[in-house]
């Protein structure tokens, strides 16, 4: 479709030419028998207005976009993109597929960024049985590339390379725009509405540091989405169903045989679990019962869910400690939520022949697995396939979700693509249209390089390491003697920071798919990239404009005001690298690789550094300490650096304090 405004005005002028060709037509004609073009010109220029007020609506509705479009932060490597593929279909127009890759420049005496696609499109000249030098297809597209708003200058190197230099006041252009509108999510197509299962602790069962990755991981993705602008839908599938059920409601029946009545004190639901395990492993007879709760309870026996609930109850307690601890914002919908709905799922199978019966199972093969989902079992029972089943069914038709994202550990990979196998065969979602995904995690491991237990080979609480990471958070600022300069309710929020921001970052700063080794001692050092060191960092470069007198508002009038200088190569590294962040966010959208978020954050302090070192923003006499100078622009930049790395903290759930 071509421009709606474009459109409009060309039938206005048609429209017009007509009109100016009739009106010298009546003065000309005389005879009765053109009075007919009359009633036409008055059809027409009724037209012609109805054109013109639906012309103006549009334009204004134009230009609000464009306003609003404007206060957004702009993907270069995008625009880039968007240059050299107009340019290489300028240049090759019977090339089909052609790449139009752009990647930032390592080195800045290369440029700023390259694009490689001339390499690529030989080789598939080539295979076309063509044969083309790279440099002589670099050379033709730089030659179809038209003057823009971006690019200072182009430059051919080695076999084909297209290295670009950046307009000076493009970037300065932008960098204003950023301090004066904030940090604004680029330009969403279409709010698509997201749905990431994480968390997903087990009732009657603590946190352990299994569930740790799950939540931080699953948490961050939610923030990105929410802060692209997509409708996301934070759930938490809970195992609050099943066979052990029965076992713990027994157990509750003989423990506290009036838990109808008063509400049963169990303090430590662990080894609750434990106690009816043993005697669920131990007793013929309370086996027997236990069974015959769980039959009970699938009924719905009012005193059976009563005691259900009860025993959720005392486990959400312990779970939202944890949230809390965390900053986790999550609605738990467990897998009981979609009991009643597995039976319509079995039934969709059965119906449409998908099903087969395998020694009293019923199982479903999805084409190009080796492996069946076991829908129902031998005793008529469902299982964990059938669960996955009816709730993605679930969420693609009644929630209506665009995007659904499993955050569990990579163990279940196998599970969940028979699941998705399963989904499109039965025509529940087109992976075209419909991005549904198992984001899979590496496992915790001890500093010993196996995986992570306590000293008696026991799982690690959850709680037990948060409670830990305050402690070892606290000695560390006491050893920085931050105890003696700040307040004790400033005591509080930096340890509470420092120490869940480092275990959060600890996770998130590596590649997900990677085991990772958890170890206190790395993740609270200020050196290196940690959470500590880029939370003191940003502490740091915020209390530059402090230092210097300069309130919020004086900053706020400087953004307007002042130009954004870019002259030295520190100054333009800074600013290049502030820029990149909506690139980092697209790209981590495209992978949900968090990693890639925290290395831009690291290198964005790293270069702010830099440009410290090297810029002075505050100018003072060496002896007195007085301010002789402001460099305002320079001011302008920390400013930047600051609100980018604020908003990058947000996305991977950290933290920051004024004071640290």
């Amino acid at each position: 479709m071509g421009d709606p405004v474009s459109e409009y005005a060309s039938r206005i002028q048609q429209q017009e030419r007509e009109i100016t060709f009739l009106s010298a037509e009546i003065e000309k004609l005389k005879n009765p028998e053109t009075l007919g073009i009359s009633s036409q010109l008055d059809e027409l220029r009724e037209e012609n207005t109805r054109l013109k007020y639906r012309l103006n609506i549009l334009k204004r509705s134009l230009q609000e976009e464009k306003s609003q479009c404007s206060k957004t932060m702009i993907n270069i490597n995008q625009c880039l993109q968007e240059v050299f593929g107009n340019a290489i279909q300028a240049a090759y127009p019977d090339l089909e597929d052609s790449p139009h890759t752009v990647t930032p420049n390592q080195q800045a005496k290369f440029g700023d960024y390259q694009c490689n696609s001339a390499m690529a499109m030989a080789q598939m000249m080539k295979a076309k049985g063509l044969k083309v030098n790279p440099r002589e297809i670099a050379e033709k597209i730089v030659q179809n590339i038209p003057d823009n708003d971006l690019i200072q200058k182009t430059e051919i190197a080695g076999p084909g390379f297209i290295n670009v230099h950046l307009k000076k006041a493009f970037v300065s252009k932008l960098l204003t725009n950023l301090l004066v509108n904030g940090v604004q999510p680029p330009r969403l197509e279409s709010r698509k509405r997201v749905v990431v299962d994480f968390s997903s602790p087990n009732i009657a069962k603590e946190m352990h540091v299994g569930h740790l990755r799950s939540t931080i991981i699953g948490d961050s993705m939610c923030r990105l989405f929410e802060f692209l602008g997509y409708d996301v839908l934070r759930l938490n599938h809970v195992g609050d169903w099943g066979t052990q059920f029965g076992m713990l409601i027994a157990h509750l029946q003989d423990k506290f045989p009036d838990y109808l009545t008063v509400s049963p004190p169990i303090s430590d639901l662990q080894a609750f679990y434990k106690e009816s395990k043993k005697r669920f492993d131990d007793e013929e007879d309370f086996k027997k019962r236990a069974y015959q709760c769980v039959v009970r309870l699938q009924s719905k026996e009012p005193e059976f869910i009563k005691a259900w609930n009860l025993i959720c109850d005392v486990s959400r307690q312990e779970f939202q400690r944890v949230y809390e601890c965390l900053d986790i914002q999550i609605i738990e919908r467990g897998e009981s939520y979609y009991q009643d709905m597995m039976t319509a799922v079995v039934k969709e199978f059965e119906e449409k022949g998908l099903m087969q019966l395998d020694e009293g199972r019923k199982i479903v093969f999805a084409p190009g697995q080796s492996i069946p989902l076991t829908v129902v079992k031998s005793d008529g029972g469902y299982t964990y396939d059938t669960s996955d089943l009816a709730a993605l069914r679930q969420r693609l038709f009644e929630e209506k979700a665009d995007i659904i994202v499993y955050v569990t550990d990579s163990g279940q990979a196998t599970h969940f693509q028979l699941v998705f196998a399963a989904a499109q065969m039965i025509g529940w979602y087109d992976p075209k249209v419909t991005r549904v995904e198992h984001a899979g995690f590496g496992v915790v491991l001890g500093e010993d390089k196996k995986k992570f237990k306590t000293r008696s080979g026991e799982t690690v609480r959850l709680m037990d390491l948060l409670d830990e990471g305050l402690k070892r958070s606290m000695d560390k600022l006491k050893d920085k003697e931050r105890d003696k300069v700040l307040t004790p309710e400033e005591l509080t929020k930096a340890q509470r920071a420092v120490a869940f921001g480092c275990i959060k970052y600890a996770d998130l700063s590596h590649n997900r798919i990677n085991d990772y080794v958890f170890s206190f001692d790395k993740m609270l050092d200020d050196r290196g990239n940690t959470a500590a060191y880029l939370l003191y960092a940003f502490t740091r470069i915020r209390s530059i404009a402090r230092l210097a007198n300069i309130d919020e508002p004086t900053l706020r009038k400087a953004a307007e005001t002042t130009e954004v200088l870019l002259d030295h190569e520190k100054e333009w590294k800074l600013g290049k690298c502030i820029l990149r962040f909506p690139e980092i966010l697209h790209k981590t959208l495209e992978d949900l690789l968090l990693h890639t978020l925290s290395d831009y954050l690291y290198e964005l302090a790293t270069t702010f550094t830099e440009f410290y070192d090297n810029c002075y923003c505050v100018e003072k006499d060496r002896q007195t300490g007085e301010v002789l100078k402001i460099n305002m622009w320079r001011m302008l930049l920390c400013d930047a650096t600051a609100a980018i790395m604020a908003k990058g903290f947000d996305i991977l759930g950290l933290t920051p304090v004024q004071r640290m």
